[in-house]
């Protein structure tokens, strides 16, 4: 299932419990460089996010026959993209897990 449409069944579903949406994930992406390394088809990609982290991802084709420069890109970025839902999903449920804390305690966050 695309996340899009994923997003169309939760939304459909009225389920409206936090989470990381396809736009969140691509709002955190502030650059992405790539470099194809010499004699290979290996391609990297690294993503910049808001915070200045930067988070790779890769693609290489088996036969250089089949190396295309622009497919090599968009598969290393999407790999790259990937690993963000699994940042953005840890930092979503820090947060949460913490105001649950601090509503245990009776603490309020400013």
């Amino acid at each position: 299932m695309k996340e899009h449409d994923a997003e169309q069944v939760i939304a459909d579903r009225g389920l409206t419990a936090p989470r990381i949406t396809p736009d969140h994930l691509d709002s955190v992406i502030t650059g992405e460089q790539y470099h194809v390394f010499p004699g290979t088809t290996l391609t990297v990609c690294c993503l910049t996010l808001a915070n200045g982290y930067s988070i790779t991802g890769e693609s290489a084709a088996v036969s250089p026959a089949n190396f295309d420069a622009q497919t090599g890109r968009e598969v290393a970025r999407a790999d790259a993209r990937e690993k963000i839902w699994q940042l953005e999903g840890y930092l979503l449920k820090q947060k949460l897990h913490e105001a649950a804390l601090n509503n245990d305690y009776g603490v309020t966050s400013a």
